[in-house]
């Protein structure tokens, strides 16, 4: 939870002194955090290496598609050309700390920018010039916006054919809804880009062919631009003055407001979330990332521009404030786990307040233990640099931890805080695995699990019918790259069956039922008797529990025994054993004896209530529902709006970009296993699409038989 707390620079910079430590290499003021967030294949990870090599970082830039990135440090990243896992990584700019984490843009790996974003203080969203704002774009600006994440946009690309810097800019605008403003013009699009135009300073900015673009020199604005240049300025002062009242009282005195104003001005404004300042490039060409880095520095926040950081105290269990500061009681959040093959067990951690040191002891205050820190690192990408300390405003690792997992809040037992945890999304995709060896049984489970302490969106189940192994997750793409780590990191040899769809159920009417627990076990007498109701809820809304009771029928007691068995209800269901979801139960009455009722009774009783009033609510099998956006040559449309059709496809939007037409439609996962082939076989191999879960809908009634009988 954040509370909403501004504070502009200077009074930022006069709070350092009393926040910060001795040891401190970097003060709070001129520290970092940041995320590179965009759709697949908008250039993350081209602009991150180039971010790494002028910042000194690396002495060499790696390629994508060469499989030499930094930040794509995983075989199945440098194979595929994609970020799967987010990377962590420090550099340093005009005497700035940067902490950067590149985080994936395949949709399979969203939990990657979920939970980056959560702990992140600022973040720079990137845009292909061409393909403007795409699917995963809007995906991982709604999360930006959920954790309330100032923004940067850096418009990249511009080299490509196509490249149009102002259909960016107003679909930011339009489809984002994000007041986008342009700080930058480009010089030039597709073949003739050679450089930008600097709004604030107003002046033209080149980076040299010879040097990978190390050498940026600064021009007069070329003279075909200088009225579009001034025209876009007046726009800019003007947006900012409507937001920031110390910019338009010096508009008002002189509508050429100085440089040193304006920066003032649009740093507060970003900081605050009201306005995206929006900068344009090449990342491949190397033009245009020494900007962006400036504007990192000038507009992003520091840790001590950003609100409090809030949470529950454990022994009140009061909403309270920890400050961004040293000297305050320790606050952390682990927001991420990996396996390391040379330290163990990995737990990605970003300090909010505090100073987490080798050697001390820290609470969980989920499990209610204290573990002793082993070892601390500083991270880049999978390099690891031992430390003593980790400072307020630092993001690092702990190294060998057994009693964390992702989400949970590192703080001191004396005054320890419970931190607002991470959601993630449900899986919508499931495949059967099982060892190939009896030797390599225990194996397959020790990788499963550690897979899925990395991964909260990776869930193993057992089949309780055929006892088969059940994993679960984002898409095909995630469940292959879980199996081919599991063959080439484990070494474990195994079998996987084909992918399946992850069913759910719901309800489609309010119902009622009710049971009697009433039996003697081992010479002991067990009662208890529940009454519930349920309903249906908005889709994606989750499900609620509700105790609308009085405790004088049932105890107060008993309610976390009640909760356990509605939880293990809903997670089989009615109709075949798929998760129910987006449902209220509401706990309406029962009864209890003051000697014979256990909690072994109550949570037997809401198990059997709860089957009994979903069967009352004409209950409903539920499939995942994607989106899929396609590029298709335009003779080839009808022939893959034909095949959309023949898979239950529901067309969104036809547009026409460039010399192709984006199609995008809603299919049901069931119909679009194995997609890719086909879409290569009707297109002649032209057409690409990509695709993102939306929500889960009803079973067409003539499907549900033949599914639930499988």
């Amino acid at each position: 939870m954040i509370v909403v707390k501004q504070q502009n620079k200077s009074e930022a910079r006069n709070s350092d002194s009393p926040r910060e430590a001795e040891g401190r290499s970097r003060a709070l003021s001129v520290t970092r955090n940041i995320g590179i967030i965009a759709h697949i294949d908008a250039g993350k990870t081209t602009t991150t290496e180039r971010v790494l090599y002028y910042s000194g970082k690396v002495h060499k830039i790696g390629e994508v598609h060469d499989g030499t990135a930094t930040m794509d440090w995983m075989i199945q990243e440098q194979e595929r050309g994609i970020t799967i896992t987010s990377a962590a990584t420090t550099c340093f700019w005009n005497d700035h700390q940067i902490n950067i984490i590149d985080t994936p843009g395949h949709v399979d790996f969203t939990v990657e920018v979920e939970r980056s974003l959560r702990v992140l203080d600022g973040a720079v969203g990137i845009f292909c010039a061409v393909g403007g704002v795409q699917p995963q774009s809007e995906t991982v600006w709604r999360q930006a916006t959920k954790y309330n994440v100032p923004r940067l946009a850096f418009v990249n690309k511009m080299d490509r054919m196509g490249a149009d810097f102002d259909k960016v800019l107003a679909e930011m605008q339009e489809k984002l809804v994000a007041n986008a403003v342009a700080i930058q013009l480009p010089v030039g699009a597709a073949e003739t880009f050679s450089g930008v135009v600097d709004l604030i300073k107003m002046r033209g900015i080149t980076f040299s062919e010879d040097d990978m673009g190390s050498r940026v020199e600064y021009t007069d604005i070329p003279s075909d631009l200088a009225a579009k240049a001034e025209e876009a300025r007046a726009e800019l002062i003007e947006k900012v003055a409507e937001l920031d009242e110390e910019l338009l009282e010096a508009y008002m005195e002189n509508t050429d407001v100085s440089e040193k104003v304006l920066i003032e001005a649009l740093r507060r404004c970003t900081v605050s979330g009201l306005l995206v300042p929006v900068l344009c490039g090449s990342s491949l060409k190397n033009k245009g990332v020494q900007p962006l880095l400036d504007a990192v520095v000038d507009y992003l926040p520091s840790p001590i521009d950003v609100p409090a950081v809030t949470g529950i105290a454990q022994k009140s269990e009061a909403e309270i404030e920890r400050e961004a500061s040293d000297f305050e009681p320790l606050s952390g959040l682990v927001f991420k786990m990996a396996t390391d093959k040379y330290v163990g067990k990995l737990a990605f951690v970003r300090i909010y307040s505090g100073q987490l040191k080798k050697g001390q002891n820290v609470f969980n205050p989920r499990t209610r233990k204290r573990e002793r820190v082993g070892r601390l690192l500083r991270l880049h990408a999978n390099h690891r640099e031992d430390v003593e300390v980790l400072y307020t405003g630092e993001i690092g690792g702990m190294a060998g931890q057994k009693l964390f997992t992702t989400g949970d809040t590192v703080c001191a037992e004396n005054d320890a805080i419970l931190l607002e945890n991470i959601e993630f999304p449900e899986p919508v995709i499931s495949m059967a695995i099982e060892p190939k060896t009896t030797a390599d049984k225990d194996h397959l489970a020790d990788a499963l699990q550690d897979l899925s302490d990395e991964d909260p969106t990776f869930h193993i189940s057992i089949n309780e019918e055929t006892g088969q192994t059940i994993i679960q997750g984002m898409g095909e793409l995630h469940l292959e790259i879980i199996k081919d780590r599991i063959l080439r990191e484990y070494k474990v040899k195994a079998n996987a069956g084909r992918p399946m769809v992850a069913y759910r159920e719901g309800v489609q009417k309010p119902g009622a039922g009710n049971f009697t627990f009433d039996r003697e076990i081992g010479g002991v007498h067990h009662f208890a008797s529940l009454h519930l109701q349920v309903s249906p809820k908005p889709q994606g809304a989750g499900n609620a529990l509700v105790f609308d009771v009085s405790s004088s029928i049932i105890p107060n007691e008993f309610h976390s025994a009640i909760e356990e068995g509605l939880n293990d209800a809903l997670l089989t269901g009615v109709l075949g054993n798929f998760a129910i979801i987006d449902m209220e139960v509401k706990v309406i009455g029962g009864e209890a004896h003051s000697v014979d009722t256990t909690e072994m009774a109550f949570r037997s009783a809401a198990v059997m209530a709860l089957r009994e009033a979903v069967s009352n609510s004409s209950p409903t099998l539920l499939e995942p529902v994607m989106l899929l956006e396609i590029d298709t040559p335009e003779e080839h449309l009808g022939d893959v709006l034909g095949d959309l059709n023949s898979r239950r496809g529901r067309v969104r939007e036809i547009k026409a970009l460039a010399d192709m037409q984006v199609v995008q439609v809603d299919v049901p996962l069931a119909e679009v296993f194995g997609y890719a082939t086909a879409l290569r076989s009707l297109t002649k191999g032209r057409a690409s699409y990509t695709m993102e879960p939306q929500a889960f809908e009803p079973v067409p009634a003539s499907m549900q038989d033949s599914i639930l009988n499988r």
